[in-house]
């Protein structure tokens, strides 16, 4: 085939698939040499590329080299985001004029001499790009006094004077307090400190800014958390005064909705109920169902560009910690007039939710109200009742409101089996404090039907709000979760054909993986599977384009029923009263133009703050399990190696479900090298594999719940290999030293 305008020339999408394809920009010469263009075909690759440039599918840089529209250059200026689950470096390009959100870029590896750069640090990079957009590099050199300028650590008054020691552990040396810039800060106390200009000798000064308390405090551990991750903890004055002047409502145009037996279930330290459930059978349908899910109108206090507005949009999610939470809202508002107390009116919006004897969804209507809780029940409490065991609260409830929730929980789910949703069944671990605010057990988290019954009727409602948005042509955010990459199915196929399970090439949609995950279970690889096809998966966003939720099946999904901790189900209550005329005072409280025009940009926003509280609570969690671990120190304990990377291993103990580390340094000697399709540390002497999900036993070398710095030591039995492991390879002796790596001694199968 060629190209009808350039006869001379392959098809302009495969040109195209060539420069995309490129680790880098390409010339026209790279481009000739690579389909072999000679003579007239050279000029008419050069008309060509000269069309493709002014119809804006390549871009020219300096150099006059060619890329794909957005791409990086080959050397860039980079911010360090964090660190992925295999403890890769992770950054994004300093500028970045497009819409669409960055690339992500991994940082493999430093140069030597260079030490490796923490979340903030900006550096000078090389670049590469894979085929699906990703960027891999290498760090070149730091760029000092462009980092973000703060630091959280402790205070510590040492022999050679004030210090401040980082607790993000890939900080590696502490910094110097002068005395008349340490704001009176004493020994032991965790402080947010403004780094000072670097000096070329000594170690770099840090002033104190804040003083936060002391670090031996269980308190500390969330602070920590919270000021490392930047969550906003203050609301402003105006914000606060708006919130606690707002008053209770009154029914109005509303529709009354407090003679019905509307119920909030919960977990039992849950502070904010923002959601109510009913159900009844439906009359017009054998076997089907009737359904109302109220959510607390947070539209009806929080009106577009108000000082509550501002504060919410900032903040995008309450974030939550075993000893505290971070709401999005102020407490008059998150624990007070939006939250739905029992016997207590409250505003909010519902929708009446139609569903046939199969759980399908038939028709839904969404109206204002005003209800009135009959019950506040825990997810145990109502899992008891539904096994036989109601009590003082819910055996009146039993017959006229659980038995006919359980019922449409049972067509709703019968549903979701049907269009073959994938449930990575990967256990929670909940950290439950004592009186004092210390740990006293890490636990799995139940999952009952209870919780099942309350996900099924939210999702439902979710279906509901977008589908009412598409019917009348309405903005909407949906909550989109795209397919995985060609590049991880790809890696995940491969790592499932080593286990004798293939993946069918082609399309596959979440039915094939969650067949795959249950011809898992029962067998020892069935966690591994679940991790892996965990990291396979692309990230949940929240978009004004629709490309459906590939993880619950669902084409079409957005986020309606927690206004009062999610900033995006409160854009979709805005919607929803604008397009259906469901507003108050005039329609203040329904989205404004501005807002719809700014969709993209508040999904993107909100994405960004959703995954800020994510890395802020799986902080957090991390410290709790070293300080559980600090107490366990020389304890011996059995487990699975949880991840592996080119450093080390990964190791999750079965008793609490805590991650430990591993160093490559103290494996049995060899020297090791990082296979990531196989996710394992392969031995290239002796031929031992230390694969993700091998059962092995360690013992608590280190903890630190202040840097959540954990290490373990693998434990050998006396004359016996690791367990679940290779025997060494023929030929090798016990004890002898691997050669040394030469400049090509590195590994073709770490990621590059």
């Amino acid at each position: 085939m060629t190209d009808p305008r350039h006869p001379g020339l392959p098809p302009r999408e495969e040109i195209l698939r060539f420069i995309r394809e490129s680790p880098g920009a390409v010339d026209k010469r790279e481009i000739a040499r690579a389909f072999r263009l000679k003579g007239d075909a050279r000029l008419q690759l050069k008309a060509l590329l000269r069309e493709l440039e002014e119809e804006g599918a390549l871009e020219r840089n300096r150099g006059k080299r060619l890329s794909p529209p957005g791409a990086l250059p080959e050397v860039t200026v980079v911010e360090i985001i964090g660190t992925d689950a295999d403890g890769e470096a992770l950054a994004r390009p300093l500028s970045w004029p497009h819409d669409e959100p960055p690339p992500r870029i991994y940082l493999l590896e430093e140069r030597r001499g260079m030490a490796a750069p923490a979340a903030g640090d900006r550096v000078l990079a090389q670049l590469r790009r894979s085929p699906d957009g990703t960027y891999f590099g290498r760090a070149m050199r730091r760029l000092e006094g462009a980092a973000e300028a703060r630091i959280l650590g402790i205070y510590e008054d040492t022999s050679e004077g004030p210090r401040l020691r980082p607790t993000d552990r890939r900080q590696k040396a502490d910094f110097v307090v002068l005395p008349n810039e340490s704001d009176g800060a004493v020994h032991g106390e965790l402080v947010l400190a403004e780094l000072m200009p670097a000096t070329r000798l000594g170690l770099r000064r840090a002033r104190v800014i804040e003083r936060l308390g002391d670090s031996a405090e269980p308190r500390a551990i969330s602070l920590i958390a919270i000021h490392g991750n930047d969550i906003p903890t203050l609301f402003p004055p105006s914000a606060v005064e708006q919130a606690e002047r707002a008053a209770p409502p009154a029914l109005g145009s509303r529709t009354d909705l407090r003679r019905v037996p509307l119920v909030t279930i919960d977990g039992a330290d849950a502070r904010d109920f923002d959601d109510a459930v009913w159900a009844e059978p439906d009359a017009d349908v054998p076997g089907g169902w009737r359904l109302l899910v109220a959510i607390a109108d947070v539209a009806s206090y929080v009106r577009p560009g108000s000082p509550l507005d501002r504060a919410a949009f900032e903040r995008g999610n309450s974030v939550y910690f075993p000893d505290r939470v971070v709401p999005m809202l102020p407490e008059a508002l998150s624990n007070g007039l939006c939250s739905l107390k029992p016997g207590e009116d409250r505003a909010c919006i519902a929708v009446e939710l139609l569903v046939d004897a199969g759980g399908e969804l038939t028709g839904h209507r969404f109206l204002r109200g005003l209800m009135r809780s009959a019950a506040r029940l825990t997810y145990e409490q109502v899992q008891e009742a539904l096994d036989g065991r109601p009590d003082d609260a819910t055996g009146p409830l039993m017959e006229p409101v659980l038995r006919p929730l359980y019922g449409a929980y049972q067509a709703l789910a019968a549903a979701r089996r049907r269009r073959g949703t994938l449930e990575l069944d990967l256990p929670e671990r909940k950290v439950r404090l004592d009186e004092r605010g210390r740990v006293a057990e890490i636990a799995p988290r139940e999952r009952l039907d209870s919780h099942r019954l309350i996900e099924e009727f939210m999702i439902c409602a979710n279906v509901a709000a977008a589908e009412a948005l598409e019917a009348r042509g309405a903005p909407c955010l949906y909550r989109v979760h795209d397919q995985p990459s060609e590049e991880k199915l790809e890696a995940l196929r491969e790592f499932l054909g080593s286990l004798g399970q293939p993946l069918a090439k082609g399309v596959l949609r979440a039915a094939d993986l969650a067949r795959t995950l249950d011809r898992f279970k029962g067998r020892p690889e069935a966690d591994m599977v679940s991790e892996v096809m965990l990291r396979s998966q692309a990230q949940a966003a929240y978009a004004p384009e629709n490309i459906g939720h590939f993880g619950l099946a669902l084409r079409r999904y957005a986020h309606f029923t927690s206004p009062i901790r999610r900033y995006a189900d409160l854009i979709v209550h805005r919607s929803l009263i604008r397009a259906y005329a469901l507003g108050e005072g005039g329609g203040e409280d329904g989205l404004t133009e501005n807002e719809a025009a700014r969709l993209d940009e508040i999904g993107t926003h909100v994405s960004a703050t959703e995954r800020r509280a994510a890395a802020a609570e799986q902080d957090a969690a991390a410290r709790y399990a070293a300080s559980w671990l600090a107490e366990r120190i020389g304890s011996v304990m059995e487990g699975r190696i949880s991840g592996a990377t080119r450093f080390g291993l990964f190791v999750r103990v079965d008793s609490a479900g805590v991650e430990g580390f591993v160093p490559a340094s103290t494996l049995p000697d060899d020297r090791y090298e990082h296979d990531p399709a196989a996710h394992a540390l392969v031995g290239a002497r002796w031929g031992r594999v230390f694969r993700l999900g091998a059962r092995v036993r360690v013992r608590v070398e280190e903890a630190d719940p202040l840097t959540a710095s954990t290490l373990f030591a693998l434990l050998e039995p006396d004359g016996a290999d690791l367990p679940g492991l290779p025997a060494p390879r023929p030929g090798t002796r016990p004890g002898a030293r691997a050669d040394r790596p030469g400049r090509g001694g590195r590994s073709a199968r770490r990621r590059v």
